[in-house]
């Protein structure tokens, strides 16, 4: 696969496929079959598609009701709308109750662009993170949406997926092998680890092949499940140098204050956070606010750079490249 690709397509396709070998597989949304890209699974299964309309709330408890019904239920409405609203939902009616329902936030982080502060999704997993039994995951690209869904159908429990609805290319070898809890390297290194997840991963991979200019060894992680979060990748990291983390969201609870949690408790070493620094993102374009925020390829180049530089002291070789 080349070029880039809507994880929706992926999401949907997985979706049908499950849905046909399972009957259990049914589908809860908020009046957005278009945006959710839900089209073919209301053509292919009309009957196992419940449109609650605009009521999240509700939406989330339907999909309990379903599940201890014996149902597998996914749940499927704009990231923003869906953990903003109904978190008093996803809390006691999935995350106390241990129901096994599959939310799945569409159109997360800055994709909305031009909609505004109301409509970015960057505080999604820092509240989906602090629930206890919610697994949480998010994709990077194609492969990894179809595999994170079959894993999350298959898994007894309650599960937070976090999609976005921008174009990225694909960072996965065919054949990429989700696993709950565990975090792939995609990229050796050995002078700093960049840590990303979902549209971040291949802006970090674009990254680390600047930095190779600067004589700078980037290792790439893409942490792709924020809990339960892999301990040990973290560890590894930790034990090779500095770890730069890069995500679409905002810095306060996300992927990288899950990941100091690990580094001050166990091993710590000096770490960088990239994502929103703690403010409503403005409006405009997803690529305005990833460029307003230092979310490109060679923001978190300079990024990284500074980190070493910092890490050694000052006396790391690698030039500024100002």
């Amino acid at each position: 696969m080349s070029g880039l690709h809507d994880c929706r397509k992926a999401f949907s396709d997985t979706l049908v496929e499950l849905a046909a070998a399972d009957s259990r597989i049914v589908v809860v949304a908020n009046d957005s079959i278009g945006s959710s890209n839900l089209k073919e699974f209301k053509r292919r299964f009309p009957e196992r598609l419940v449109n609650v309309g605009i009521a999240e709330q509700n939406m989330v408890g339907i999909g309990a009701g379903l599940a201890n019904g014996g149902m597998i239920p996914f749940v499927c409405g704009a990231s923003c709308f869906l953990t903003g609203r109904a978190l008093e939902q996803v809390k006691v009616d999935l995350g106390y109750s241990r129901s096994n329902v599959k939310l799945c936030g569409m159109s997360s982080g800055l994709a909305y662009g031009e909609l505004g502060p109301t409509h970015h999704s960057i505080e999604d997993l820092a509240w989906t993170r602090a629930i206890a039994n919610l697994t949480v995951i998010v994709v990077a690209d194609p492969l990894e949406t179809a595999a994170a869904m079959r894993a999350a159908a298959a898994y007894d429990g309650p599960v937070f997926l976090r999609l976005s609805r921008m174009p990225v290319p694909v960072v996965h070898a065919e054949g990429y092998e989700f696993e709950i809890g565990r975090a792939p390297r995609l990229r050796a290194g050995s002078d700093v680890t960049l840590m990303a997840n979902g549209t971040m991963v291949s802006r970090a991979l674009e990254a680390a092949t600047l930095l190779d200019a600067d004589g700078i060894r980037a290792a790439v992680v893409n942490m792709s499940t924020i809990r339960p979060l892999d301990h040990r990748a973290v560890l590894e990291a930790a034990s090779a140098g500095p770890i730069l983390t890069i995500e679409e969201h905002t810095i306060a609870g996300g992927l990288g204050g899950a990941v100091a949690e690990v580094v001050v408790e166990s091993h710590p070493v000096r770490m960088k956070m990239l994502g929103i620094p703690g403010e409503f993102a403005p409006t405009g374009s997803a690529a305005f606010l990833f460029e307003h925020f230092g979310l490109t390829p060679e923001a978190i180049r300079k990024a990284a750079i500074q980190l070493v530089k910092e890490s050694a002291g000052g006396t790391h070789s690698a030039h500024s490249g100002n």
